[in-house]
């Protein structure tokens, strides 16, 4: 994802808007005219809402919904408000926050079966109401300006930083997601990209950084961005608050060493920040040096064609209030920065922060619509849902030496491929394995070996299915004079795996093959398509994927067998590439499938 295919990802719900560091010089005060019930409803540079005086005319109330981090900063300067009777052409303000997560309002948003009870929404980034306005379904919704910032960054417990090299040592979002994934004494936490903004926007800039990375170095970079992700799952909450917790609480040795606990995680600066404001073992914050995804807090207008006159004002008046001397000291008292200022060196460094580390840096531009469903796309079937049934060939030819290998087959390369494919995979994910020659089981040329299944489940006594895999990779051998009888193995296994779909998870049988159907008495590769187009149902996709190894593997029968499900077929002729090929082949298959589900 490179940074030129992003540049212009945020986009008002009423059209384009600049780049986040333009608009960060936007004045407050900037003139905002929305069409309120009605009337107008206005906020000028001036005179037009009064600062404050009697209620001469009642009381106007508006509801706010916002991120439960910022919430309460919200909820302090609408208090303040109402102590001090600060009016709108003469009525008293009265604005009532209610902390709730960003991602639960915008999908009540996009769902849109009941009016909102709230006129103005502050989620903790623009993806929210980028995402709510995508569907076309939402109510309408209009972005005004940032109220605050958070940069999205790396917070290590301090033993741990200083072995990283806190704080002279800087690092890309590529290297930090490489640290994550190769140090297993760094525990490593994370929000949930699927339902958190810091988590998505760290996500997005380890891909676009992965990417650059491998366009300089003509790297596979699917694969990398798939380990990356898959690293950083292992430890996922729903909110930066609930990541924060799985720190350690206290510093006794046990405490810092309990393997409950996270040693380093993805969290914004103003989580650090409170954080580090409390007794727990604080964290010392890594700002990438390739980007700083920020969080931007948009005040955002729900509905406003619908309120008064009286309400539009007031959410206007609010606007103002936030962004003047005493709103923007409470925020600064949370933790939070000003848009478009330079950050004070006493809130950085609370958090966490020290130079060289680029704590200033400007903020990157972040994912556009279509970039941020490819990420969403990329965490579920990598990281949250995958349920694959591998099935592995171990006729006679598999046992083939690969030259320039020291000795190893086919066989030998592929079940190393597989074993190291494994290790990225989730205790939550569903994983099974088949193998086929010819007449391995009585008249079957096919024999299932692990029933698919999550890799976390407790097969036997001390054992997980993901050992029991492990062993069965090791342990397959080719069959002396087995022949290949791809034919009925895929239309069993296919059968198999559509009859035991799992809802919520990405389904899909992968085969590995070096021959072609060599029994006789097998279904036709014509039949074999047409009774696999029949079990293929676009609502429960099931794609197959052929990885086609070596030279004299039947790739055009694979590519048959495969576009018969929405599938894919690969041709491999070094068996090492296998597991770098399956990523790309389950990205690729599980976006097809995606676009084809009603």
């Amino acid at each position: 994802m490179g940074r030129h295919r992003i540049a212009h990802g945020r986009e008002s719900a009423v059209g384009p808007r600049p780049a986040r560091s333009r608009r960060r010089a936007t004045a407050a005060a900037t003139a905002l005219v929305i069409a309120a019930g009605g009337g107008a409803f206005a906020a000028l540079r001036g005179g037009l809402l009064p600062l404050g005086g009697a209620c001469r005319d009642g009381t106007v109330r508006i509801a706010a919904v916002a991120s439960p981090d910022i919430a309460p900063a919200l909820t302090a300067v609408a208090d303040r408000a109402r102590q001090e009777h600060d009016t709108t052409d003469g009525r008293c303000l009265d604005v009532r926050v209610t902390a709730r997560p960003s991602a639960d309002v915008a999908a009540e948003l996009i769902d849109n079966s009941q009016k909102p009870d709230f006129a103005v929404w502050v989620p903790d980034d623009s993806l929210w109401v980028d995402q709510a306005t995508a569907t076309g379904s939402a109510r309408s919704l209009t972005k005004l300006r940032s109220v605050a910032t958070s940069p999205v960054v790396v917070g290590a417990l301090e033993a741990q930083a200083r072995t990283l090299g806190w704080p002279k040592k800087t690092y890309t979002w590529a290297e930090l997601a490489g640290v994550a994934a190769s140090r297993p004494d760094l525990r490593f936490g994370t929000a949930d990209p699927a339902r958190n903004a810091s988590g998505m926007l760290a996500l997005a800039m380890i891909n676009e950084s992965i990417a650059r990375a491998g366009a300089r170095t003509h790297q596979d970079t699917d694969t990398q961005s798939g380990a990356a992700a898959k690293a950083l799952a292992q430890r996922t909450r729903p909110s930066d608050a609930e990541v924060v917790a799985t720190l350690p609480r206290g510093t006794t040795s046990a405490e810092l060493k309990d393997p409950a606990h996270s040693q380093a995680v993805i969290l914004s600066e103003q989580a650090a920040y409170t954080h580090n404001g409390g007794s727990a073992p604080p964290v010392r914050l890594f700002y990438p040096s390739d980007g700083a995804a920020t969080l931007d807090y948009p005040y955002t207008m729900v509905d406003d064609l619908h309120l008064s006159t009286d309400q539009g004002r007031a959410a206007a008046r609010f606007l103002t209030l936030l962004g003047g001397d005493e709103g923007t000291q409470t925020l600064a008292d949370a933790g939070f920065r000003t848009p478009g200022a330079v950050p004070d060196t006493g809130p950085v460094q609370r958090a966490g922060g020290r130079t060289p580390q680029p704590v200033a840096a400007s903020p990157a531009p972040s994912p556009s619509g279509p970039e941020l469903q490819k990420l969403r796309l990329l965490w579920q079937i990598t990281v949250q849902s995958a349920r694959i049934t591998t099935v592995v060939d171990v006729s006679g030819s598999m046992g083939t030496v690969v030259t320039g290998a020291g000795g190893k087959s086919r066989l030998d390369i592929t079940k190393e491929s597989l074993r190291q494919a494994l290790s990225q995979f989730t205790p939550q994910d569903e994983i099974g394995l088949w193998r086929f020659s010819t007449r391995l089981d009585g008249d079957h040329d096919y024999q299932e070996v692990v029933p698919t299944g999550r890799l976390g489940d407790t097969v036997a006594t001390g054992t997980t299915r993901r050992q029991r895999l492990d062993t069965a990779f090791r342990d397959l051998q080719p069959v002396p004079d087995g022949s290949t009888g791809l034919y009925d193995t895929a239309l069993a296994v296919y059968r198999n795996a559509v009859g035991s779909y799992r809802d919520g998870k990405f389904n899909a049988v992968v085969i590995l093959t070096d021959g072609a159907n060599e029994d006789p008495g097998s279904i036709s590769l014509g039949a074999l398509e047409s009774k696999l187009k029949s079990l293929d149902d676009p609502a429960h996709p099931v794609p197959l994927i052929a990885i086609a190894v070596g030279p004299n593997a039947d790739k055009a029968a694979c590519d048959r067998i495969a576009r018969s499900t929405g599938g894919a077929a690969y041709q491999v002729n070094d068996p090492s590439e296998i597991q770098s090929v399956l990523l790309k082949a389950v990205v690729a298959a599980a976006t097809n499938a995606a676009a084809k589900a009603p």
